[in-house]
């Protein structure tokens, strides 16, 4: 699984929200602390060398011998205005005020103090605070904040899971439930297995919906079962009274030519009923006792069947057989297969050759035409359901026949293509090898 797909599953973002949330908030707690922290120590430490170092100056004006500054850590240092060579020299250029400075201790560190500075006509007054005990706890407050940001982050990062596993559970068990549904074909009641709460709402609507689908599929397939049903009757009794009448010797050879396009039409109706009815009750149906279809004969009745497409029109057409090619299926599906390639390679060329070839390579039909082609990018477009050829605008057709093709391969694991052909025109290609 890639990361975009974890990160697009519904527990993965509970738990990066409660991660995200977890480590935003103890973040933000710690860099507050440390902000706080380091405001409060600056201005009231600040405030208070203001403050000391105006007493400080204060008392030296009225008694130059008073002691030193009475604080801890607070050294006092005066110097005159006019001799301040004993001043050191990053102070000299200070002017009033509070200053964060460093120097070195003597003991190869640095030390960390903030210096208050006043300057008066006569003299200079400082004020020393060592805040080096204060920096190196504020580091270690730092560290320890660092660490409570990663604990707390840990922390809800395995809350996230918890919390994702406890939402997600009705959630997956709901999942789980309709993938067995699929695989098992039956519709089972899902409400009853969870409580009466958002998830149990999506169950029930689920429930209606299935309901209302197995309504649908149900009335589709007896109307199916029914339409070929009454059909077959009407077809047989066409196909029988065509057969009487082509026995009979006093009829022209006319007459008999339009009886035996009669009778082609009627075994087309009743291959193609065949076949529609095995679409709507997605089954397959083989030849009885284990006998197989041989290709190259269907594809000849085919032939004869479509030849009204080609009427006038200037076109040769070739069968080339070179290999037999049998395939475990009726040949009612396979004459509706070919019969929709053919059909189309003779409707849409209006001159030169439609060259159908059996078995050039193992168990694979071509049917090649010199029609006006198609484009590459539109091939796979052309088998849905009412997309048709941008060169299709003058002939009849609802562009139903190749998507009819496409759902017969794909019950019966057979693959069909269409491409470009090098010299001009269409190739349509049906593998009737089945898929491992």
């Amino acid at each position: 699984m890639t990361i975009i797909q974890y990160r697009r599953r519904l527990r993965s973002r509970i738990i990066i929200s409660f991660a995200l949330f977890g480590l935003a908030l103890t973040a933000l707690f710690a860099l507050s602390a440390i902000y706080l922290r380091s405001y409060l120590e600056d201005k009231l430490i600040g405030e208070t060398l203001q403050q000391n170092l105006t007493g400080y100056a204060d008392a030296f004006y009225k008694d130059p011998n008073t002691p030193g500054v009475p604080f801890d850590k607070i050294v006092g240092y005066t110097y005159s205005a006019e001799k301040f060579a004993n001043v050191p020299f990053a102070w000299r250029e200070l002017g009033s005020g509070v200053f964060d400075l460093t120097e070195p201790d003597g003991r190869g560190s640095r030390m960390i103090y903030k210096l208050a500075a006043r300057k008066d006509p006569n003299y200079w007054f400082f004020l020393k605070y060592d805040t080096t005990q204060e920096r190196r706890s504020q580091r270690l407050l730092e560290g320890a904040l660092v660490l409570a940001v990663l604990g707390f982050s840990v922390l809800s990062l395995i809350l996230g899971f918890w919390s994702s596993a406890r939402v997600m559970s009705p959630v997956t068990d709901l999942a789980a439930r309709v993938q067995a549904m699929g695989k098992t074909g039956k519709a089972e009641p899902l409400a009853p297995h969870f409580a009466a709460d958002e998830v149990g709402r999506l169950a029930a609507a689920l429930d209606e919906y299935a309901r209302k689908l197995t309504a649908l599929v149900e009335r589709d397939r007896e109307f199916n079962a029914d339409v070929s049903h009454e059909l077959r009757t009407p077809l047989a009794v066409v196909a029988t009274t065509t057969e009487l009448l082509l026995g009979d010797e006093t009829l022209s050879d006319k007459v008999k030519e339009r009886l035996k396009r009669i009778e082609r039409a009627s075994r087309q109706s009743t291959e193609l009923t065949n076949a529609l009815l095995l679409l709507s009750r997605s089954e397959r149906s083989a030849p009885v006792d284990g006998e197989t279809t041989e290709v190259g004969k269907v594809v000849e009745q085919v032939i004869d069947v479509y030849r009204s497409h080609i009427g006038r029109k200037p076109i040769d057409v070739k069968l080339d057989v070179q290999n037999p090619v049998e395939v475990v299926a009726p040949s009612s599906v396979v004459a509706v297969a070919m019969g929709n390639l053919i059909g189309n390679a003779f409707k849409y060329t209006q001159r030169g050759d439609v060259i159908i070839t059996v078995g050039a390579a193992r168990g694979i039909v071509t049917v090649e035409d010199s029609g006006p082609g198609i484009k590459a990018e539109d091939a796979e477009k052309l088998f849905e359901r009412g997309v048709r050829g941008e060169n299709s605008a003058g002939s009849k057709g609802a562009g139903l026949g190749l998507a009819i093709v496409r759902r017969l391969c794909e019950l019966y694991d057979w693959r069909v293509s269409l491409a470009p052909r090098p010299q001009g025109g269409a190739v349509a290609t049906l593998d009737f090898r089945v898929r491992a």
